[in-house]
């Protein structure tokens, strides 16, 4: 064979791995409303950045006479987000439905490897129908490759999934074993049994959208993280994430150009909390105003929101952000809100982002349905999370910190860096009309020498000022100092270095 046709031939089967499971099937999938794995990479990396790995490889199955595509449903590869080098897969639902077979599992397996050793970050974008029926134990096997791995890279280097399309069946556990899952509005769902099979054993109907789509996970399951409208702004938001994130748990997070003030103070923050205690605000209003730039990227928006978590930038550094959410709930803490907040918490624990912690928090959601789901433990993993983490830690207590709530919150005691506090305030066992009728509750007290209790109580006990004295808070600030006083903190606390004791690792409340 001359040297032209090598060429010849090495274009031709370049095209015929290019073009997936054909035209044909490529235009349904775009009548579905999704892009191809080739079009999801080329959107998620910088232009003409992406290398792809085993382009060429194909299925070893010899049962049912199964047609050999070039690349066998599966896009594997390495590129750049933002100049940064990430590593990424994506199924190819015009292939066998990008069902997984033991080729596909053996490129996913080099890549993560691939990761593993160069310290870079893993993007799965899943479409599959699962595992590949023809080839029978040997795609459960490539799964079970996967999900080792998946577990071996956690804390090691960020794992992100999309959810794209479907994904059922054992196909669902690497993606909830990575750090983040985004998924599309109208295409993507996961369950780890289809209606059809609920329907047979329990016999419930419920639709697919109902059962695993990306509302109901993003709201009701709290599965997912993220939710976008489409396949383009699921990537855009993916390069977002990637922002906020190192490339591995031995580096540190990005740092941007600052063009935000770092003394800036913002007037307007000292009206937000209202004196009535009782009275709620968006607790979101005072993370845009302290933020560089108002920009907060939130995880998990709609689901647990009596608790916020996200993204931000301060001084052009990554941090962390956990708050109360007085304007839900009261902000008060319960089974869904800690599970949210200590899953955020230990992410930014094992990749270095410090921890800005906005407290207002009344307590925990009293009841049986807490009571009898636990709220014991899943509480103890949000104080679990604060108290393991050794990043920089950084609190503001802007109204109510109650009881075994104050504890939890980032406290003092939980090895906090710096604690602040405003004026507003209230640091408690609990509120002072409580307190006073457990005092009291034998005394028979007026209405009028009630109230003068209550009065005395919060002065005496409920003030920021009781904390301070003892070292609990270390400065009490106006809230308008709340961006330059959090800046100064996360100057001061750079270098933090703290070991926690040789252990294989800790047994946290699960």
């Amino acid at each position: 064979m001359t040297l032209q046709k090598k060429f010849e031939q090495l274009e031709k089967r370049t095209h015929e791995a290019m073009q997936g499971g054909g035209e044909e099937r490529i235009e349904r999938q775009h009548k579905a409303g999704r892009l191809t794995a080739r079009e999801r990479i080329e959107l998620l990396l910088d232009k003409n950045t992406f290398v792809e790995v085993d382009r060429f490889m194909t299925h070893r199955n010899q049962n049912f006479k199964m047609d050999k595509y070039y690349g066998d449903g599966i896009v594997t590869g390495y590129g750049k987000v933002d100049g940064r080098l990430v590593y990424v897969f994506a199924q190819d639902f015009t292939v066998y439905g990008g069902t997984l077979s033991r080729a596909n599992a053996d490129k996913v397996v080099k890549i993560m490897n691939m990761a593993l050793k160069m310290g870079a970050p893993v993007f799965g974008l899943n479409d599959s129908g699962g595992a590949r029926i023809q080839e029978g134990v040997e795609s459960l096997a490539g799964y079970a490759d996967i999900f080792h791995l998946n577990v071996r890279a956690s804390g090691v280097i960020p794992q992100i999934s999309a959810v794209l399309g479907p994904c059922a069946g054992g196909a669902v556990y690497s993606p909830a074993l990575t750090d983040f899952i985004l998924m599309t509005k109208e295409n993507s769902y996961m369950f780890v049994t289809g209606p059809d099979v609920i329907k047979t054993v329990t016999h419930e109907e419920v639709t697919q959208e109902d059962l695993g789509g990306a509302v109901t996970h993003n709201s009701k399951s709290g599965v997912a993280h993220l939710l976008a409208e489409d396949d383009e702004k699921a990537m855009m938001m993916l390069r977002e994430l990637m922002s906020f994130l190192p490339s591995n748990n031995m580096e540190d997070p990005p740092i941007k150009p600052c063009t935000d003030d770092i003394h800036r103070e913002d007037v307007s923050l000292n009206d937000i909390v209202p004196e009535d205690p009782n009275k709620p605000y968006d607790i979101k209003e005072i993370i845009t105003k302290v933020v560089d730039r108002g920009n907060f990227f939130e995880i998990m928006p709609y689901y647990a929101q009596n608790i916020v978590v996200g993204f931000a930038r301060m001084a052009g550094r990554s941090v962390g952000i956990v708050a109360n959410q007085p304007a839900h709930l009261a902000g008060v803490l319960d089974i869904e809100s800690s599970m949210k907040g200590a899953r955020f918490v230990r992410f930014c624990d094992a990749f270095n982002i410090p921890i800005i912690t906005f407290e207002d928090v009344p307590g925990f959601l009293p009841g049986t349905d807490q009571e009898f789901g636990g709220i014991i433990k899943h509480g103890a993993k949000l104080l679990y999370a604060y108290s393991e983490a050794t990043v920089p830690k950084i609190t503001v207590i802007t109204r109510k910190a109650y009881g075994g709530a104050y504890d939890v919150m980032a406290s003092k005691h939980l090895g906090a860096d710096v604690n602040l506090a405003y004026p507003t305030a209230e640091i408690a066992v609990m509120g002072p009309e409580g307190a006073v009728n457990i005092i009291y509750r034998k005394d028979n007290l007026t209405e009028a020498q009630r109230l003068e209790k209550v009065k005395e109580y919060k002065e005496k006990f409920a003030s920021p000022y009781r904390a301070a004295e003892l070292g609990y808070i270390d400065e009490i600030i106006y809230p308008k100092q709340t961006r330059p006083k959090i800046i100064a903190a996360l100057e001061m606390t750079q270098n933090k270095t703290e070991a926690m004791p040789p252990k294989k690792h800790g047994n946290i409340p699960l």
